[in-house]
């Protein structure tokens, strides 16, 4: 019923209450019963001054809100269109009597007083309507509910305890809170006390009997809420995270939804500062190119990037599938602008003819180029078609980008670049020394972004976990101290953006990882995300490292020297092309003959001496 409460009738009540309020105002300024004189005056006063009130509340919205939701604005709303009202009225009635216009006896108090009333009834009947919605929720107080503690008393965690207690679809009784922030301990929070600090959890647990536990801190950082889920852990109970506002705005969930907590959520880091100004410079009325926009890092790239208006996007990949897609992940753009700015091209970056083609039709200003083979193992069963895609690609790229004077050319490296044994790094090493020897013949900002392992990307380890998990295990890790670097996908592609942004010429950016997590570790707190326990009910197996792999990664090599720049989480390492040797352009021919022709030993000779392999001990 009150979810059905219109504003009409909301209408309908101010006209009746506020034909009332100027005979209460009068009979508290005089003595009652009151002069038969001012009879005259204070209907002319009602007649004048309800249609002034009700015009005041149509333009501030008073009858549009859906007052079952009000707060802190509604209130404000509510004082401004009041007062202004009464300011109004105030003025029309003192002209009048003051010009003879109204010869009538009324203290000119009255305006004052009503104006008083008529804020307490339209607050009144307003607001009472929250209440009554507030109170009838079940939330806290459903004892019979499962007994939730809520880690974090900030804004986040008092919109799941106000949710708690207004919603009727939620059973659960709110126990409290806690939090680290002492000034918040003892106080209360929708009636619900902040019961101690963090480390008090398995206490708190124990004593209240909590089943549940839920985690509002969506800034908080990943060590943090790794305690948090290791103490719920000790203490038994179920976990549940409220989204973070990226998730939210991407559609992934929902605001009603708590989901379970995922492997992102342990590595979370400090917000990045996205630098807008400087990528919109870059972007804003350009045409760009992305080539492998329907992988994981190509789209996204493809989503932010349309965030800063470029003249025209052009998203160049190989798999139909999913650039079909595309258009459903570029969020900032209408169907309409999509249709009219952006351009899914497919190719083969490996087809000199048709890039040309492409190249003579949309003259590029800015390439990003992420299209690469990078799984480790297929690569290294694979060195052909490795070396034709990640280096006759790039180098057909660069060839056709010098001649057609584009402007910028950022190539998607990676940290197996770095001191490689694989054949994948080995090829996107290679892809280095052609970025800094076009950067040399241009002294354009053609520049190397090199990065680790990135979440959610296709072949990433976590679906692979889940998918073993989901099976009943085992799960399967290399080796016991095998650690590598993690980034969320969003959060590498705003550092991408940025670090191109930078670029002058001749570098090679180097995006901040944070610290290596050992992959053991990953699979542990994945399977017991999952209400599993290791050992137990699943099992980890170790396969031995497969070909080409390392314990760890590194993001620099041994004789790359890192420097600072403007921003504190990329830093960047200039290349020193001319070490390259007068014969490196035909070496890359002769490597590329190779791989053509099939030649797979003389091909990986030619590659590993390329790029200063050393046998492993």
């Amino acid at each position: 019923m009150l979810s059905r409460f219109r504003n009409r009738y909301f209408f309908f009540l101010d006209l009746i209450l506020l034909a009332f309020t100027p005979l209460l105002a009068l009979a508290l300024r005089v003595n009652l019963p009151w002069d038969a004189n001012f009879n005259s005056g204070l209907i002319y006063y009602v007649i004048f001054s309800i249609p002034v009130k009700i015009i005041v509340f149509r333009i501030f919205g008073l009858y549009k809100r859906l007052w079952r939701y009000a707060s802190v604005d509604a209130i404000f709303s509510i004082i401004w269109s009041v007062g202004i009202a009464s300011v109004i009225i105030t003025a029309i009635f003192l002209f009048a009597l003051g010009s003879g216009l109204l010869d009538v006896s009324l203290p000119r108090s009255i305006p004052i007083i009503d104006g008083l009333l008529t804020l307490l009834v339209v607050a009144g009947t307003r607001l009472s309507l929250r209440m009554i919605q507030y109170q009838a929720g079940g939330g806290h107080a459903n004892k019979g509910g499962n007994r939730v503690l809520i880690a974090g008393a900030g804004d986040a965690g008092q919109m799941v305890a106000r949710e708690m207690h207004t919603s009727k679809y939620i059973q659960e009784f709110l126990v409290g809170f806690v939090d680290d922030d002492p000034i918040k301990i003892g106080a209360l929070i929708h009636n619900a006390p902040v019961l101690g600090s963090l480390d008090k959890i398995p206490a708190l647990v124990e004593k209240h009997q909590i089943d549940e536990l839920i985690i509002a801190m969506p800034t908080a950082p990943g060590e943090i809420i790794r305690k948090v889920l290791n103490l719920a852990e000790q203490s038994g109970v179920v976990t549940r995270t409220l989204p973070g506002i990226f998730e939210l705005i991407s559609g992934e969930v929902t605001v009603s939804q708590l989901r379970e907590v995922q492997v992102g959520d342990l590595l979370r880091r400090e917000t990045v500062d996205f630098g807008e100004d400087w990528v919109k410079n870059l972007i804003h009325g350009k045409r760009v190119l992305v080539t492998g926009a329907g992988g994981s890092i190509g789209s996204e790239l493809c989503n932010q990037i349309s965030q800063f208006n470029p003249e025209k996007l052009y998203a160049l990949g190989h798999g139909e599938n999913s650039l079909f897609l595309l258009p459903s992940k570029i969020r900032s753009w209408s169907k309409q602008k999509q249709k009219e700015e952006l351009e899914i091209i497919i190719a083969d970056v490996r087809d000199r003819d048709r890039i040309l083609h492409i190249f003579n039709r949309i003259q590029p200003e800015i390439i990003f180029h992420a299209a690469a083979h990078k799984h480790v193992p297929l690569m290294e069963e694979n060195l052909e078609d490795a070396i034709t895609n990640n280096i006759l690609g790039t180098r057909i790229l660069l060839d056709l980008s010098k001649k057609a004077g584009v402007e910028r050319f950022v190539y998607i490296s990676t940290d197996k670049a770095v001191d490689p044994i694989n054949v994948m790094g080995m090829t996107k090493k290679v892809g280095e020394m052609m970025i800094s020897q076009a950067a040399m013949e241009t002294g354009k900002p053609y520049v190397s972004v090199r990065f680790g392992n990135v979440l959610g990307s296709r072949g990433s380890v976590v679906p692979f976990f889940k998918n073993q998990i989901e099976a009943g295990g085992p799960v399967t890790i290399t080796h016991p101290d095998v650690e590598r670097f993690f980034m969320t996908i969003p959060e590498a592609v705003q550092l991408v953006l940025q670090a191109s942004a930078l670029g002058t010429a001749n570098e090679i950016f180097v995006l901040d990882m944070g610290e290596q997590i050992k992959i053991q570790d990953l699979a542990t707190e994945l399977i017991q995300l999952s209400g599993l326990e290791v050992g137990q009910d699943i099992e980890l197996v170790y396969t031995g490292l497969r070909p080409g792999e390392k314990l760890s990664e590194e993001l620099f090599n041994l004789d790359e020297v890192p420097t600072n720049t403007k921003h504190d989480k990329i830093r960047a390492v200039k290349y020193d092309s001319n070490r390259h040797g007068d014969t490196f352009i035909n070496d890359i021919d002769n490597l590329i003959n190779l791989a053509q022709e099939g030649e797979t030993d003389k091909a990986q000779k030619m590659l590993q001496k390329l790029t200063g392999y050393k046998e492993q001990e």
